[in-house]
């Protein structure tokens, strides 16, 4: 008997002592930080009937048919372009870009369409902001009606979680409005 009452008299010293601590003090609410350097565009040109800008920080790489691929390392980003001839196809052409947005309805919160129109250098288009756990967050497709249509789609190599994804989807999304603000036909 006297055997288990020390061995309890240990096992309360023990706890006790185990227990003494400081005080928890609550550390302060904080935020991931993220910082993406400040844009910088350069105009981007090849043989293709479109000229554009790019953030100096990404990188391009031609695809088929003028159509490219516009990576951001750091960001797992990529922005898809694709370019199309019209040739009596135009209706086609805007129902397949539609299409391609609204078939994220699924997994979107809302769709926010913003045309785009800048008569003097005949670029016509539509800007698509895809809220929620989309797979794409942004996209937008361009056309001078008679003779070129390009589209544009940006991925994340991650899942699709748009609170995690935020900011750099943010920061892509304004580089693919200022690709289709200068873009112009040759």
């Amino acid at each position: 008997m006297n055997h288990v009452l020390r061995l309890w008299t240990l096992l309360a010293c023990v706890l006790l002592f185990a227990g003494c601590k400081e005080d928890v003090i609550p550390k302060p609410a904080s935020h991931l930080r993220l910082d993406y350097p400040v844009a910088s565009y350069a105009n981007f040109e090849n043989n293709c009937p479109f000229t554009f800008e790019i953030n100096a920080s990404a990188i391009i790489k031609a695809e088929s048919d003028c159509g490219f691929a516009i990576t951001y390392p750091k960001m797992k980003a990529t922005i898809y372009l694709t370019y199309k001839p019209v040739t009596n196809n135009i209706n086609a052409l805007l129902r397949d870009a539609q299409k391609l947005t609204y078939e994220h309805v699924i997994k979107a919160d809302d769709i926010l369409e913003q045309p785009f129109l800048d008569p003097s250098k005949k670029v016509y288009g539509m800007f698509y902001q895809v809220g929620g756990n989309a797979a794409t967050n942004s996209q937008f497709y361009v056309t001078d009606s008679t003779k070129h249509f390009i589209t544009g789609s940006v991925y994340f190599y991650a899942k699709p979680n748009f609170d995690s994804i935020m900011p750099a989807a943010s920061y892509v999304k304004n580089d693919m409005q200022r690709l289709m603000e200068t873009l112009s036909w040759k």
